[in-house]
């Protein structure tokens, strides 16, 4: 009986080794992907930048910052759950000295054919297409000079709400 009762602690020993092996090698493989990540953000020609409109007409950021002549790649998402024909999100970059009501009026002048984008979008540096609830949209485009430029969500009356200050370093 002592015999049996060794030889299984002697395997219960074993067996708990060969764990302990495996989480080292979980942990490194941690580090290594740590090191990756570190590496993407050190790319300084390009800028991933994400962005959240909710039903509640709010977006998640008030305020972007990047660097002149930066790839910069949008991500809009709307979090909320109403339909694009009821509360549509949008971002939209504005050229400078774009007023923003008058640009919202013709926006909704524009409608639903135009994507609420006025004029083939003369005054629109950037923007992505109309979200509904649990959508997403990328836009990628140059940052352009340095300057603060306004964007907004252009759906009828969101604009009030939803806008902020695009800052080009």
């Amino acid at each position: 009986m002592k015999k049996l009762i060794s030889l299984f602690c002697l395997a219960a020993l074993l067996v708990s080794c060969g764990g302990k092996e495996e989480k080292k090698t979980e942990d490194e493989g941690i580090k290594i992907g740590t090191s990756t990540q570190t590496e993407k953000k050190e790319d300084s020609k390009s800028v991933n930048v994400a962005l959240a409109g909710n039903d509640m007409m709010k977006f998640d950021k008030s305020e972007i910052r990047v660097k002149a002549g930066q790839e910069v790649t949008l991500t809009l998402r709307h979090v909320g759950k109403l339909d694009k024909k009821v509360m549509g999100h949008n971002f939209v970059l504005l050229k400078p000295g774009t007023d923003i009501t008058t640009f919202s009026i013709s926006a909704s002048d524009a409608g639903e054919a135009a994507d609420w984008i006025p004029d083939g979008g003369s005054a629109v540096i950037a923007h992505t297409k109309m979200l509904g609830g649990g959508e997403t949209a990328s836009v990628t485009f140059m940052a352009p000079e340095a300057g603060s430029y306004d964007f907004i969500c252009s759906f009828p009356g969101h604009s009030a709400m939803m806008r902020g200050k695009f800052i080009v370093e």
